[in-house]
């Protein structure tokens, strides 16, 4: 399929996307700083702001392991779906 009109479509969401990597990019270097002033204090009183950086523990199932030590029970529980991917090139 073809269409010469969505072509300003196009470049318009490539330059959203270009300028969301921009912003989260500035995002990622605010909360650096401000982790680098918390060291390693789990809380930080900003005026009207509580800014919690806390340590957690969470466990999730190691599906590479799992297949190579046990490649039926994890065929037995593997779930297929079907999507579809929208990408430009």
């Amino acid at each position: 399929m073809s269409n010469p009109n969505m072509e300003a479509k196009v470049k318009e969401l490539m330059e959203l996307k270009r300028m969301r990597e921009e912003l989260d990019a500035e995002i990622s270097a605010a909360e650096d700083e401000i982790k680098n002033v918390m060291g390693a204090e789990e809380t930080l009183f900003a005026g009207a702001f509580k800014v919690s950086w806390k340590t957690f523990t969470s466990s999730r199932l190691d599906s590479t392991a799992l297949k190579k030590a046990l490649p039926e029970i994890a065929a037995q529980f593997t779930k297929t779906t079907t999507a579809r991917r929208f990408s430009i090139n």
